[in-house]
């Protein structure tokens, strides 16, 4: 238990520091927000919300959302990605069939599916002024999860509460989903995101574990 408080107060601690590092002042001595400190501070609250108001989502303020989901980074810079926003929420029984997520799908504002090219189509590398081919893209993952978790900063961020509910590689929940979209073969959903204004009072966990952090060595 000592060992947990020190480590708690170390953590506080640290963050202390990084907020008071990263503030500059304005000539009247006002603090001034750096963009580290509110970088810092979207990814700690970051939460998983489960539970929604009813209200809409701004267009503009869905534009912010999928433009930084889609900064992510990219192996080769092929972003695989292909999102799709789903509002209807008439169509969302035969699109998440048999999803036990349907009860926050159904009171969420929009539910957002995150689709990947499993496939990239390019010159070789080793021959850039080949014709192009198509071959498997090995990291689309990487890519996704990427994605994904931009979206969930950049809700965070704007005040909206988002949860990444699992979909790849689950087929009960990938193929009623890749049927309605119809998708084609090379394109494969990867995570399903209810997004809304929270409705509770999440709190974000405290992941924090000293054992799990190595130095040099294992």
């Amino acid at each position: 238990m000592k060992k947990r408080i020190l480590t708690f107060v170390a953590f506080a601690t640290v963050l202390a520091a990084l907020t008071t590092s990263c503030c500059s002042k304005t000539d009247n001595e006002q603090p001034v927000v750096s963009n580290a400190d509110a970088t810092i501070s979207t990814i700690m609250q970051r939460k998983s919300v489960r539970s929604y108001k009813d209200s809409t989502i701004a267009p503009e303020v869905m534009e912010t959302l999928l433009r930084a989901a889609v900064a992510a980074p990219s192996g080769m810079d092929v972003r695989p990605w292909h999102i799709v926003v789903m509002t209807d929420k008439s169509k969302y029984d035969e699109l998440f069939a048999g999803n036990f997520n349907m009860e926050k799908f159904k009171q969420s504002s929009a539910v957002v599916i995150f689709c990947a090219d499993t496939t990239v189509t390019r010159p070789p590398r080793e021959n850039p002024n080949a014709p192009a081919v198509t071959s498997p893209n090995p990291i689309w993952r990487d890519d996704m999860g990427a994605c994904t978790e931009n979206f969930l900063l950049a809700a965070e961020a704007c005040g909206l509460g988002a949860v990444w509910t699992a979909c790849y590689p689950f087929h009960d929940r990938m193929d009623p989903v890749a049927a309605y979209l119809q998708l084609p073969g090379n394109i494969v959903p990867y995570s399903i995101v209810p997004v809304g204004y929270p409705a509770g009072d999440e709190q974000p966990k405290d992941k924090w574990d000293e054992s799990r952090i190595h130095f040099d060595k294992f």
